[in-house]
């Protein structure tokens, strides 16, 4: 069975974190996990069917965005999870 799981894979990058734009809470106005707007680092990760949301790496909201939602991570940096949530 243990062939049957992916693996955990490892997507953080050793650089600074890059210049996010933060458009405002996602789920309510203080959530820490912030819909996130396209710049050069996360034009690869957006989509038109999904939103791209950032949270603060290991916060209680990140793992909450996770069991509330289909949310799939994309990627991170020193600080931040990038997240792709499908649209309803």
């Amino acid at each position: 069975l243990a062939g049957c799981s992916d693996p955990a894979q490892s997507v953080g990058i050793s650089e600074p974190d890059p210049d996010l734009v933060f458009v405002r809470g996602y789920r309510s106005p203080d959530d820490d996990c912030k819909l996130t707007g396209e710049s050069a680092f996360t034009v690869d990760f957006l989509d038109d069917t999904a939103d791209l949301v950032t949270c603060s790496t290991g916060s209680s909201d990140a793992a909450s965005l996770v069991s509330e939602t289909s949310a799939r991570l994309v990627t991170q940096t020193n600080s931040f999870s990038l997240f792709s949530v499908p649209r309803r």
